[in-house]
């Protein structure tokens, strides 16, 4: 697949909640690292970072973003799919897009 062009020092952030597990979530709040070009025209971003302090514990997390899924309106989104390190006992699984930025 084509890619178009995309500014190579955008990020994302996102706003989501982790799975619930042990009894209760945590929420997720996120700024990526810029773009890195993938050998297939595309880009991943990293992300490295803890979920809130919540329930008396938090969770570090570090990950690498799928590749750029364009949306209708020309900008576009990146899947997330990773598990938190394990704190008290328990990890956390979190999943789902970040918010669009302009260009694929």
């Amino acid at each position: 697949m084509q890619y178009a062009q995309y500014a190579p020092n955008h990020n994302h952030g996102s706003v989501t909640h982790t799975s619930c597990d042990h009894g209760h979530s945590h929420q997720c709040l996120d700024v990526t690292g810029p773009a890195v070009p993938t050998a297939d025209g595309s880009h991943v971003h990293s992300s490295e970072s803890y979920v809130l302090y919540e329930h008396g514990h938090s969770h570090y997390y570090k990950s690498v973003s799928g590749p750029a899924l364009p949306l209708p309106n020309g900008f576009h989104v990146h899947n997330w799919n990773f598990y938190t390190l394990v704190d008290e006992g328990h990890r956390h699984h979190v999943s789902g897009p970040d918010m669009p930025a302009p260009g694929i």
